[in-house]
């Protein structure tokens, strides 16, 4: 319940902003519970988000929204994410990019491999 509240409304402290809207049509919901097999003190939650929490179209914000500053949730020894399902309603607000992989390959004179990037989160690792 702690992971759904931190990576949805949760917040370390009270806010004032708290009270002009009611969170509860915001907030991410455990919804199930299962120990690890084999394993002390190790779970597997199924948390779920309302689409509302989300802005339509953006991978971004569904991304930092879920996996954002949970990672650095200091009641957790430890934290993975294992799968991550996206109902097709809301995947189908996502635009996709404006133009192909060949103009990227183009833009930077890269052929016959895998382009890749990342941005550096130390948190994530």
């Amino acid at each position: 319940a702690a992971v759904a509240a931190e990576s949805s409304t949760g917040t370390w402290t009270t806010v004032w902003t708290d009270g002009l809207t009611s969170l509860d049509r915001y907030k991410g919901r455990c919804y199930h519970i299962e120990p690890v097999a084999g394993e002390e003190n190790q779970y597997i939650a199924y948390v779920a988000y309302p689409l509302d929490l989300f802005e339509e179209g953006s991978v971004t914000n569904m991304f930092t929204s879920i996996v954002g500053n949970v990672f650095g949730f200091k009641a957790l020894r430890a934290l993975r994410l294992e799968d991550l399902r996206i109902p097709p309603a809301y995947s189908k607000t996502f635009q996709g990019p404006p133009h192909g992989i060949q103009v990227e390959r183009d833009k930077l004179n890269k052929y016959g491999r895998p382009l890749l990037g990342c941005t550096i989160k130390p948190k994530l690792g």
